[in-house]
């Protein structure tokens, strides 16, 4: 059967880093395979990585490598019941942080729903284990949705030494029951990033928009304003891409032109940080990202 999935636009590109940035790619790369770390970076084929680990950024994940949802864009595997959680996985996490001489980390999850506490306890402990090892590493936690429990989130976030508290809404409301599993929704996503900025308002919340999915701009816009009202800080839109023929098809490719708008969107809004553009991921130069936005606040304050 002949491949009828579009074919990608000629702006899909990524250019080597050269120079400075070159050299430091490579001490990273070097480092990651004779140390035999994995990343999300390299396991997702991330089409950012070189910009990323020039700049001294890295994603992990953690909890496991399978998720207890099937969303019908993510190529995570699902599994109903997974493996325990490695009680080792802090450490090694820990370990593989400072191997890497980072400067920001972005620790992502999978859906932990047969835990009653969706994981939040081991999430806690992965970022504590790198803050006790590596002090002075910025660190993001790009979380689940934790099932929309409150209590969980507050036994999580309290007292937890964190610069970004990152979830993804993926796409616009409307889309939900298409793109998501069942258990995940807009609001819930919403609420999750609400109650996080209002138990720890100094700590940077971020979330992202795909595109691609049967959206339209007017509903980008819409779900834009949806999450500043949540008080959320930084913001990423990029373009969705098909893991599989089995996952959702791409329904279309804004130009770069149509992300330099929402872009301009964002900022008019009033957002501390965002990215947009095709090759954009949710954590695509987090580091950066989180250091203009924090020199905007700042800047404010003086």
């Amino acid at each position: 059967m002949a491949d009828t999935r579009p074919r990608l636009p000629e702006w899909f590109r990524t250019s080597l880093p050269t120079g400075e940035l070159q050299r430091k790619f490579k001490e990273t790369k070097a480092t990651v395979t004779d140390n035999m770390l994995h990343t999300v970076c390299q396991e997702a084929r991330c089409p950012n990585i070189h910009e990323c680990w020039a700049a001294k950024d890295a994603t992990f994940m953690v909890a496991g490598q399978e998720c207890t949802r099937g969303c019908r864009f993510c190529a995570v595997g699902s599994i109903k019941v997974p493996p325990p959680l490695d009680e080792n996985e802090p450490a090694n996490l820990a370990d593989a942080i400072s191997t890497m001489g980072l400067n920001h980390a972005v620790i992502t999850v999978v859906n932990r729903d047969d835990l009653p506490d969706s994981g939040a306890a081991h999430y806690r402990k992965c970022l504590e284990a790198v803050r006790e090892r590596t002090p002075d590493v910025t660190l993001e936690l790009l979380c689940s949705d934790l099932a929309g429990d409150h209590e969980a989130l507050h036994d999580l976030l309290n007292g937890l030494e964190l610069e970004v508290f990152a979830h993804n809404v993926e796409c616009v409301p409307r889309l939900d029951s298409k793109v998501r599993d069942h258990r995940a929704t807009f609001e819930q996503s919403i609420g999750i990033l609400k109650e996080a900025k209002r138990l720890r308002p100094e700590i940077l919340t971020k979330s992202s928009l795909m595109v691609g999915l049967g959206e339209t701009d007017d509903e980008i816009t819409e779900a834009l304003q949806l999450l500043k009202d949540a008080g959320v800080d930084l913001v990423t839109i990029g373009q969705y891409l098909a893991p599989s023929p089995k996952h959702l098809a791409v329904d279309r490719f804004p130009e770069p032109e149509r992300y330099d708008e929402w872009s301009k969107q964002i900022e008019e809004m009033g957002f501390l940080g965002w990215a947009c553009g095709p090759l954009v991921r949710s954590s695509y130069k987090a580091g950066e990202l989180l250091a203009k936005a924090s020199a905007r606040l700042r800047t404010g304050k003086e």
